[in-house]
């Protein structure tokens, strides 16, 4: 690796923006930005088709590509979102991309980083002491226990957490109270940091959350509460980027780890603009497919921050299509051109919502080492019939940036230029008719059916002038539909709205289709029994 410093003399970011965090790692000051043209670079998103068991790749894809663009002499950086540490020690484990196209240090940037995660983890659950104690003190008139809607958080997977009684053992314990924890990502506050545009504008929102409400149905604030400057002092330094770098040393800002189905799943605002402003291109990342973190970056991010990408990557593979064509797992390694085909209808629904926004469409086939040259002619052919602008083969997991010069220089020649971007909805339409919007272009349904109490929630939320906030749809990101069970491309059915929920300070309504879980749980053989540290004090099995 190669000294911090070195990594950010390589944009042009002066010493005294550099905060150190030991030798590998940095945060960068917000005065970086001071008098800098803040388009600079193009920005290009890397999305993909509907996720699988057999994993898709997008962001060993995104360092890939960036390895690839310093290949061909572009000055490129990845901006990625934190890795949360409940699936670190869970499933998934590591999320700094795989084989030659990583960014490193890995074990500082899963396991700990620079604190931001630890810093959101703590503002929200003092937060969360403070309204329980604001009922408790009766210090807003009608706010009772059964009105308190803010949960605590964890960033363990710890499913037992995920429904509780808390002030059990007599009225000095209260509020007695059903509540529940959260995965640390799916916090408010996280998807607040990823969406703030400086300090202030994050002492605004944060005014704005809404951690409950009367007996009269009036919304209670944080800042009704008078409460943001303590959260403040323990998020004064979350909105600084923090810098790390590729394998072959490129700068990569990692900031913020919202979740990809309450929330947008995107990394920063403050990072994208940090990043555009020092480099050429700028590859971001939008998490699970293009039904869930494309369509967020889209109506929540590039809207809030007004940046719009140049172009989009979709990233997919031949083991994808083959799960989406009906293979078995088991079943993804050996050679089946008749599967890739059957599952095209994905790749072909993936490609339609991205150029439904106006972007070009560059599709990157993710290569494994089991994938035949009839397969990978195959994904090819479906993408360039589904109207992608390209499709070319990525190898960076085997190659680094050698791997990638192919879809860098497809990627160079698609955002030379500025799309002329289009949503799926306009912001001041009715809430019901963004929702329907959202289910039909983008999910292929027909119809919408609303629940009972979701429609008695959204009058509440209308009522309160929240209808113009973006949609924040919460669905499965194994189908594009709201079943995952259903692979492909399934269309002509009704989606379901179970409930809307607000996240006023992040700027959104989410909707809910089935049961999200804001929690994970730990697998029969969590990763976490094959991680330790070695007598180098190394961390192994990540």
């Amino acid at each position: 690796m190669l000294p911090i410093a070195q990594v950010a003399d390589q944009l042009g970011i002066a010493s005294e923006h550099l905060i150190p965090y030991g030798h590998y790692k940095a945060k960068i000051s917000l005065d970086s930005l001071n008098g800098r043209d803040e388009r600079q670079g193009k920005l290009v998103v890397v999305t993909g088709i509907t996720p699988t068991p057999a994993g898709e790749g997008k962001t060993t894809t995104s360092v890939g590509l960036t390895q690839g663009m310093g290949k061909l002499g572009h000055k490129a950086v990845v901006t990625l979102r934190e890795p949360t540490l409940g699936p670190i020690f869970g499933i998934k484990g590591g999320g700094t991309g795989g084989g030659m196209a990583r960014v490193v240090p890995e074990d500082e940037i899963n396991i700990h980083f620079t604190g931001d995660a630890h810093a959101v983890a703590s503002a929200h659950n003092l937060l969360a002491a403070l309204v329980d104690n604001a009922v408790y003190r009766r210090q807003v008139p009608g706010f009772q226990p059964a009105g308190i809607q803010w949960s605590r958080v964890t960033d363990a997977s710890d499913r037992s957490l995920r429904n509780i009684v808390a002030g059990v053992g007599g009225s000095n314990n209260s509020p007695l109270r059903e509540t529940r924890f959260d995965i640390v990502s799916a916090s408010e506050i996280m998807a607040i940091l990823a969406l703030a545009a400086d300090p202030d504008d994050l002492r605004d929102r944060l005014s704005r959350i809404v951690v409950g409400f009367t007996d009269s149905g009036e919304p209670v604030s944080a800042g009704d509460l008078e409460v943001v400057g303590s959260l403040m002092t323990l998020l004064r330094h979350t909105t600084m980027p923090n810098m790390v770098q590729t394998l072959e040393g490129q700068p990569s800002l990692i900031h913020a780890g919202p979740f990809g189905n309450i929330a947008h799943g995107c990394s920063s605002i403050i990072g994208d603009k940090v990043a555009l402003a020092y480099s050429d291109y700028v590859i971001t990342e939008a998490g699970f497919g293009s039904d869930l973190g494309f369509e967020k970056f889209m109506h929540i991010k590039t809207r809030q921050s007004g940046l719009n990408p140049n172009a989009a990557v979709l990233v997919a593979s031949v083991r994808a299509l083959k799960w989406h064509g009906g293979a078995n797992r088991r079943d993804l390694a050996t050679p089946d051109p008749d599967a890739v085909t059957a599952g095209g209808s994905n790749l072909a629904h993936h490609i339609g919502i991205v150029k439904g926004f106006g972007l070009p469409c560059v599709v990157a086939i993710n290569r494994f080492g089991t994938d035949s040259s009839e397969e990978l002619e195959a994904v090819r052919a479906i993408a360039m019939d589904a109207g992608a602008d390209s499709a070319v083969e990525a190898d960076g997991f085997a190659q680094g940036g050698d791997g990638m010069t192919g879809l860098a220089e497809a990627v160079v020649k698609a955002a030379d230029g500025q799309p002329n971007v289009t949503y799926a909805y306009p912001l001041d339409a009715p809430v019901e008719d963004k929702v329907l919007s959202l289910a039909r272009q983008v999910y292929h349904a027909d119809s919408v059916n609303w629940s009972a109490e979701a429609r008695r929630s959204l009058r509440r939320f209308e009522a309160q002038g929240w209808g113009n906030l973006p949609i924040c749809m919460a669905k499965t990101h194994l189908s594009t539909s709201h079943d995952p069970t259903l692979r492909g491309s399934p269309s002509g059915y009704a989606f379901p709205i179970a409930d809307i929920r607000a996240s006023v300070g992040a700027g959104f309504l989410y909707a809910l289709a089935g049961r999200i879980e804001t929690l994970p749980g730990l697998p029969t053989r969590p990763r976490a029994l094959e991680m330790d540290v070695d007598a180098q004090g190394e961390v192994v099995g990540l």
